[in-house]
């Protein structure tokens, strides 16, 4: 099956309960909380703890957007009138091509009614200031490639590493070297005659695992 690349969000935001994503219209206050999750219970105890901190909130709609393809989607408008509240939401995430991520959004009242179309902008708006705050990584399917190699090649062969860039992970010590690389797919080949020119053809390659990796946004 086909690995798709993929973007989220890192960790909790705000911490402490203590949200810095405040967005005020007309007196009524929107806070927003973002959270990275991957699956809808641990998203429902999530809720229960933005609502218990704020209890004196009228309305806490959220939405959630999970996995690889992200194709479980849920919302909810919390009691705000249907479709002024988690659907805007929820909206806020796929347009930032977002998934793994929930987005709740507590309402403090502020005494003037802001109408539907007004509800709407705000809900929105709020949940994407919290999303464009958040740390976000690009998940990438990458290729373990091992490259077993003499110890007489191994500067040279760090050398290389280092001038590409080239995430690696612990290297194994042994008779020969072992070295962990991770490699998009389509550079796998590259990468294998770059490396047999450098050792006149005396490294030796098995390829492992290929799994999502977390790397920082372009």
């Amino acid at each position: 099956m086909t690995m798709e690349a993929y973007t989220t969000i890192t960790g909790e935001m705000p911490t402490d309960g203590v949200s810095p994503v405040l967005y005020e219209i007309q007196r009524s206050r929107f806070l927003a909380y973002v959270i990275h999750a991957e699956d809808e219970e641990a998203v429902r105890v999530w809720l229960q703890s933005v609502k218990k901190e704020h209890y004196e909130a009228r309305h806490v709609p959220y939405a959630m957007v999970l996995g690889v393809r992200a194709d479980r989607q849920r919302s909810s408008d919390d009691g705000e009138p249907g479709g002024t509240a988690g659907s805007p939401i929820l909206e806020a995430i796929k347009a930032r091509g977002i998934t793994d991520a929930a987005v709740a959004v507590v309402r403090y009242f502020g005494g003037i009614k802001l109408g539907a179309g007004g509800l709407i902008r705000a809900y929105a708006h709020t949940a994407g200031l919290g999303l464009d705050a958040a740390a976000k990584v690009r998940m990438t399917p990458l290729q373990t490639m091992y490259v077993q190699i003499d110890y007489d090649l191994l500067a040279a062969t760090e050398r290389y590493l280092r001038d590409t860039q080239m995430r690696t992970e612990e290297a194994a010590y042994a008779d020969v070297v072992t070295l962990a690389l991770l490699v998009p797919t389509d550079d796998i080949e590259l990468h294998q005659r770059a490396l047999t020119d450098l050792t006149a053809g005396r490294a030796r390659y098995r390829l492992g695992e290929r799994r999502h990796v977390a790397l920082p946004l372009a």
